[in-house]
């Protein structure tokens, strides 16, 4: 496979490597600190970077006082300039610096956008600090109101002013906005305007001195920021060479995108650093589509993008294969944080606690009706009855779980069904649905029943459909409501029995919980201490049995039916339920982020205690096989049995698929643009 081609190219994935620069400075030398910045802006080139930014006030220093008004240290900064805009021409990166530039009389702290040997326009502060140790004011006007103007430097007028985004004119969606250091503390910063005119990454130009706390505050406004504004934030403040006459200096450097964090660098190092990320613009965008709250605040606000002077200017991207510098998940339901790990877990399990307390109040329900497998689903099912009944003062026996052995039932399941309801001090009983299968399979003439073994839908679908028949009456004898079990994964795939089958329950307390997370709540329970003892032995033991229906006996090596081998991994369907529930990606982009995520298992991050021998890695040829799977299967076959769904609580941000909540889709539809936009795409 050849690694030229387009597919593995980070720009032709909707992205852009975004980096910020922490160089050396020198105090009040602007030639010294322009080579620093061309240094650093090799380097970022070198890594691939497509934009640059660097800190407040670099070409100069910061914490020069007086020297900000004297006219050596302007003409030296604007040489600096030149020689910046200079190196640029053999530099793919846009740069962004900061500089003390002379105006109309005036001099105002500014940002330089620069690209290509070319200034592309300069951005003043528009907030001045003026409290505490910062005197601002004493040497710069104010930026805020000036639009529409131009501004000399180093021998070139440009657009000035608080109203200019910039926009590749040969890369989509890369469109930024420049703000300076204090303007992020504003209450409205301009920021804010500039991602309502369009600009999906938002840089910051900092010096911001350092004193306890700062870095932690610093971090939440840039998470808030680019999870309110649907952007990337990218914000890079002075380091070491800063003078330290009353203020020290740490260089902290962030890369913030929809309110998570991408990289951050090393504070207080003396190495000059650039550390980068790569941002999917693509992402932020369709966030963008789907949030009809940004869309109307930027209407109610004047629509800024009519204000707005938009620079243009060409990036000439190479579509190289640049490898993909950004934090993925493997599991994207699944957090890689141990300490994020149990607060979704905690979070997980109580919702579906109260939402099937909250049912089980509102309808006065004397008993919860379960059936119960011993596999994973009914299993997690069953804990969060206990739970529910236990929040509600009622005792673990109101609810009956059943056990209903079919013709390819295994004994350790059954087993261990068993051994769950007794440990769990439900009310257990088992009902063997085989005579009433055999019936129902002779009354329709099927070969079965005349000794033929074929193992077809009917056949299956038979057993599963008596289930769910028996749980329905059970529950009608006994006033009693049936908890459905199927989870989140299930409905993406279709992977159920509709109508009279575990499609149906009267509340499905698992259907906005993927398989993946399922798996890291039940062991959540144990490891918290939510069950003990011979409980929680028996939820290890079924977390270590094989993902099956058993609706089909074992072949003639014994091996039990296996839901995975059939209709793919879970890991990777739930991996590409994330990305098109949620973002909306084309099918070759969630293509091309499951093989960076799956194609090495000793690389990257698995969540705390994953299995050492369930870590799995996939080559491209296997993630497209599946995700074709995946996607005849979720925009195709199966979407009949979810406009049908029944209530249940929506658990994860990554979506649900409740025709009343997060996922509206016709019945009827096909999925050949998204298997063809794949097809076309990959290697």
């Amino acid at each position: 496979m050849a690694e030229t081609h387009p597919f593995f190219s980070i720009h032709r994935q909707g992205m852009i490597r975004a980096g910020v620069c922490t160089p050396m400075m020198t105090v009040a030398d602007p030639a010294a600190n322009a080579r620093a910045t061309i240094a650093l802006a090799e380097q970022g080139d070198a890594r691939g970077a497509d934009l640059l930014v660097f800190p407040e006030l670099n070409v100069t220093s910061y914490a020069i006082d007086d020297l900000h008004l004297q006219d050596a240290i302007l003409d030296a900064t604007e040489a600096g300039i030149a020689a910046i805009v200079e190196a640029s021409a053999e530099l793919k990166p846009v740069l962004l610096v900061g500089a003390a530039l002379r105006r109309n009389g005036r001099v105002y702290n500014c940002a330089l956008a620069i690209a290509r040997g070319r200034i592309l326009g300069v951005v003043p502060k528009s907030y001045l600090p003026n409290y505490r140790e910062y005197y601002e004011k004493r040497w710069f006007a104010p930026g805020a109101g000036l639009v529409g103007l131009e501004i000399d430097v180093a021998g070139r007028r440009v657009p000035f002013g608080t109203d200019l985004i910039f926009a590749a004119s040969d890369l989509a969606d890369f469109v930024f906005h420049i703000e300076i250091c204090e303007d992020y503390w504003a209450p409205l910063p301009p920021s804010t305007f500039g991602a309502l005119a369009g600009a999906l990454v938002l840089c910051n130009l900092s010096a911001s001195n350092i004193v306890i706390g700062k870095a932690r505050e610093r971090e939440l406004l840039c998470a808030s920021q680019s999870a309110r504004a649907v952007a990337a934030y990218l914000y890079s403040a002075s380091g070491p060479g800063e003078s330290t006459t009353d203020l020290a200096w740490d260089g902290q450097g962030l890369i913030y995108e929809l309110g998570e964090l991408l990289a951050r660098s090393e504070r207080f190092e003396l190495t000059t650093e650039v550390v980068c990320a790569d941002i999917d613009l693509e992402r932020l965008r369709l966030e963008r589509m789907r949030m009809g709250t940004f869309n109307d605040c930027a209407n109610a606000n004047g629509a800024p993008e009519m204000r707005f002077r938009r620079i243009a200017f060409a990036h000439q991207p190479d579509f190289a294969d640049r490898g993909l510098v950004r934090p993925l998940r493997r599991f994207p339901f699944v957090p890689n944080t141990p300490s994020k790990l149990e607060a979704d877990c905690y979070e997980a399990f109580n919702i579906q606690v109260e939402g099937l307390r909250q049912r089980v109040a509102a309808t006065g329900t004397r008993h919860l009706v379960i059936g119960v497998s011993g596999g994973l689903d009914s299993t997690h099912a069953l804990i969060v009855a206990v739970k529910a009944m236990e929040r509600l003062g009622r005792p673990a026996s109101d609810i009956l779980g059943f056990t209903m052995p079919g013709f390819a039932t295994g004994d350790a399941t059954k087993a261990n069904a068993w051994a769950l309801m007794h440990a769990l001090g439900i009310t257990g009983e088992e009902i063997d649905i085989q005579p009433a299968a055999r019936q129902m399979l002779g009354d329709l003439g099927h070969p079965f029943a005349k000794g033929e073994p074929v193992y077809d839908i009917t056949f299956e679908n038979v057993q599963a459909g008596l289930r769910t028949d028996y749980l329905f009456r059970l529950a009608n004898q006994r006033q009693g409501m049936v908890v459905g079990t199927g989870d989140l994964s299930e409905l993406a795939l279709g992977w159920s029995t509709y109508g009279v089958g575990d499609q149906m329950s009267h509340y499905g307390v698992n259907a906005g919980v993927p398989k993946t997370l399922i798996q890291y709540l039940i062991r959540w329970t144990v490891q918290t201490g939510q069950f003990t003892g011979e409980a929680a032995a028996v939820l290890e033991a079924i977390l270590d049995t094989e993902i099956s229906p058993e609706l089909v006996p074992a072949d003639a090596d014994g091996r039990m039916q296996s839901t995975q081998d059939r209709i793919g991994p879970y890991e990777l369907h739930d991996f590409f339920l994330h990305y098109t529930v949620r973002h909306g990606l084309r099918p070759s982009k969630i293509a091309f982020l499951a093989w960076q995520a799956w194609k090495d298992r000793d690389a990257g991050l698995w969540p705390i205690n994953f299995p050492e021998a369930g870590r799995n890695q996939y080559d491209l040829e296997t993630i497209a096989k599946w995700l074709e799977a995946f996607l005849k299967r979720f925009f195709q076959t199966s979407q009949f049995k979810r406009s049908a769904l029944p209530n249940g609580p929506k658990v994860s941000a990554g979506g649900a698929l409740s025709p009343r909540g997060d996922w509206r889709a016709p019945s009827d539809s096909v999925a050949t643009a998204w298997i063809e936009e794949l097809r076309k795409a990959l290697p």
